[in-house]
């Protein structure tokens, strides 16, 4: 697709942002409704994309980026759910099962968590694919799937459907395998169309920092973390950022199914300490966005008090059985999670498994 009645032609955008200038709103939205239609091949999508990667983006740019791509397709209204919505996104690490965690315990405090999360992206683990190793687990839902999961429950997590911004559905795989994961534009458009593509009342963004971060160095995490917030504030959207360390995987536990048998057990109050710090700090802020609590210090109270009445567990075993999958693995971690790896089978052959997976 080299040009149409406005001018724009494909081979000119991918050339001006190579040369450094700024795109004009045309531009992106030529390119971005190009892409999704498929009338813009994947190669010259890539090339665009790391010639983002190296020049970057102004504020205006990446407002118009998240904008475009957020309209590229259906948008979630949360109307006539009651409380207040507030989302939650992590920019992932090793070890990152927050969400699993944070998700009950906030709705137990009477605020609606919604997430629109991702599989695995460069060498973080997926929020969905922690989800499909629970028996039966369902990770697309439809937008009146997803509206009743949250008033139903309190929370939902779920990933994209074909129809909801499918801009970012194909730009993030095509970043991961062109190594352009780490640009600040290109993550702050992915994350931000997910966000505010649900009607949420508000937005708590954990980025992270660190050797195992997408961002290894505090200065680039800070600028990404104001550009997150920038961007949702723009929107009219209440949006705080904090900065977490990624130095080390957090808890005890790496892989799929044990990341979920972990952020069990910290909802039963066994949770490793830098879990259960990282989960009250973003919790708490979440209930200061809603309006619950004023003060961070009461807020973290509310949410330890909470977490010793049992309620979160309850409500993550009907988050489960929402959306398809066992609760009983709450219970008997057997029915999930293998109790020890297989040692070999006759004849010396070893059988291998990757996060419970035979390869």
């Amino acid at each position: 697709m080299e040009g149409n009645a406005s001018g724009c032609s494909v081979y000119e955008i991918i050339s001006k942002k190579r040369d450094g200038y700024e795109l004009s709103t045309e531009e992106i939205q030529f390119f971005i409704t190009g892409y999704v239609k498929g009338e813009i091949p994947d190669y010259q999508a890539a090339a665009l994309m790391m010639a983002i990667y190296l020049r970057g983006m102004n504020q205006r740019e990446m407002t118009d980026l998240t904008r475009i791509m957020m309209h590229s397709g259906d948008l979630i209204s949360l109307d006539g759910i009651d409380g207040k919505k507030i989302d939650k996104h992590s920019t992932g690490g090793v070890g990152d099962k927050i969400s699993f965690v944070l998700s009950p315990l906030v709705a137990a405090c009477g605020i609606k968590v919604p997430m629109l999360s991702g599989r695995s992206l460069g060498h973080t683990g997926g929020t969905l694919d922690k989800l499909e190793s629970i028996p039966g687990f369902k990770v697309l839902l439809q937008p009146d799937e997803f509206k009743k999961t949250l008033r139903d429950v309190g929370m939902v997590i779920s990933g994209q459907t074909e129809n909801v911004v499918p801009a970012d559905r194909k730009l993030y795989a095509l970043r991961d395998s062109t190594a352009t994961v780490n640009s600040i534009p290109l993550i702050a458009g992915s994350i931000m169309s997910k966000k505010l593509a649900l009607g949420t009342d508000g937005i708590i963004l954990d980025v992270k920092t660190g050797s195992g971060a997408f961002m290894s160095e505090l200065e680039d995490s800070i600028e990404l973390c104001k550009t997150l917030v920038a961007v949702g504030e723009n929107a009219n959207r209440t949006t705080i950022g904090l900065i977490t360390h990624m130095d080390q995987p957090l808890g005890n536990t790496v892989g799929n199914s044990l990341e979920i048998k972990e952020s069990i057990e910290a909802l039963k109050g066994n949770g490793p300490a830098d879990v259960m710090e990282v989960t009250l700090g973003l919790s708490a802020c979440m209930l200061v966005a809603a309006g619950i609590e004023k003060n961070h210090n009461k807020a973290i109270e509310k949410l330890e008090k909470a977490l010793k009445s049992g309620k979160p567990l309850e409500i993550f075993k009907r988050f489960i059985a929402a959306q398809g999958g066992d609760p009983r693995v709450c219970d008997d971690y057997s029915l999930a999670f293998p109790q020890q790896i297989p040692g070999g089978i006759p004849g010396g052959k070893k059988r291998v498994y990757l996060n419970n997976q035979r390869l």
